[in-house]
């Protein structure tokens, strides 16, 4: 495939940003007026447990001046596809400009959306997945044939997105790795012409999202799953004082007071008891702390609409990282999907079928009784 040249812009942003969480997205400019460089970081899912398409688009959009070169640097396991085929419009349009940048891994939605930039660098170290659609679905046969119809015209949409960044790439073999669930190297994926060049490796590890996401892939590389269980890393800058410092008095009524305040403000008072428990009024630092975690918890679990759960997730004391893995594995093992669940428009939806009127027992007995006592009435008065 022929390519022109092109400048490389990639580099040119200064000091990189220090990623220190799984989940992380920011968007920063560097640089004089005429040297002005717009990074944006996609480092974690794509769609409503991560990085939403209208959160990236709208804060591009804020950023933007229409000249500077934009770096989109991604880190992501994927998630939601419709989410990554409208980031990669968005690259798409900022044109020659735009260069996309895979730091470690561009897997599902996010090699989607990273193939919308003009020019996509992936490190020499990094990895870019491809594979078929899927989703969850519950209904009838019917039900499962729409669904199946939409998965199959969601594939022509992913295989337009791959094909506008390899135009020359032959159809049925590109066919054949989504289906086969493909892992491209950083070489394999320049030979394809899904990147255009291999850029220096750094050391970033794979955003692997929830872990549940990565382990229901059928070929994920064995270094990757096993990052799942590497324990986590200690900042070294977090030594133990010595000596150790007095633990500061601690006013308790305060802090229950302040918990209960900024949960009815927040309109979470149903999390009052669950931080009393949570925080054990600890200190006033571990008090604010949980209150932010609460207000994401609740956050999360009414997005899902599982609301009852967030009062057992703050008492529990889990992170939103947690939280989002519960809420998934629920979502999951009850058959409700999200990974392409905006597929069926409502309009196509078949009216809903009129069911026969189901016998209600306590009315028949009632009607019964009341019959009863009339006739025993009436041939109590025809005697007298």
């Amino acid at each position: 495939m022929s390519k022109k040249a092109r400048p490389r812009v990639y580099n040119r942003a200064g000091q990189r940003v220090q990623v220190q969480d799984k989940t992380w997205y920011a968007l920063q400019s560097s640089g004089e007026d005429t040297e002005r460089v717009i990074e944006v970081f996609v480092y974690g899912e794509i769609g409503t447990w991560g990085i939403t398409a209208n959160q990236f688009v709208q804060d591009l959009r804020a950023m933007d001046d229409g000249v500077s070169p934009v770096i989109a640097a991604f880190n992501s396991i994927g998630g939601d596809l419709f989410d990554g085929l409208a980031m990669h419009n968005a690259l798409s349009r900022l044109g020659e400009r735009c260069t996309g940048r895979i730091d470690a891994l561009a897997a599902s939605a996010a090699s989607v959306a990273v193939c919308g930039a003009h020019r996509v660098v992936i490190a020499s170290n990094a990895m870019l997945m491809i594979h078929n659609p899927y989703t969850y679905a519950g209904g009838d046969a019917e039900d499962f044939r729409r669904v199946a119809d939409v998965l199959d015209q969601t594939l022509e949409a992913i295989i337009a997105a791959y094909k506008a960044k390899a135009s020359d790439i032959d159809d049925a073999e590109l066919r054949r790795m989504v289906n086969a669930e493909t892992w491209l190297t950083a070489n394999e994926a320049v030979a394809l012409g899904l990147a255009d060049e291999v850029g220096d490796g750094i050391t970033v590890k794979a955003c692997l999202g929830q872990g549940a996401v990565l382990q229901r892939y059928q070929h994920a590389p064995a270094e990757l799953v096993a990052q799942l269980d590497e324990p986590p890393e200690v900042d070294p800058d977090l030594d133990q004082l010595d000596p150790p410092l007095v633990p500061p008095v601690v006013d308790s009524a305060k802090l229950a007071l302040m918990i209960t305040q900024r949960c009815t403000a927040a309109g979470i008072s149903n999390l009052v008891e669950p931080l009393l428990s949570s925080t054990q009024l600890e200190s006033e630092e571990i008090v604010l702390a949980g209150l932010t975690r609460a207000k994401a918890v609740n956050d999360l679990c009414v997005a899902a609409r599982l609301p009852e759960f967030s009062a057992e997730y703050v008492s529990a004391g889990l992170d939103a990282a947690a939280v989002r893995a519960r809420l998934f594995d629920k979502i999951v093992t009850s058959g409700k999907g999200f990974e392409i669940d905006n597929s069926l428009p409502l309009d196509h939806d078949p009216a809903p079928k009129v069911l026969a009127k189901q016998p209600d027992p306590t009315s028949i007995w009632a009607s019964r009784q009341a019959a009863q006592s009339g006739t025993a009435h009436g041939a109590k008065g025809a005697r007298t």
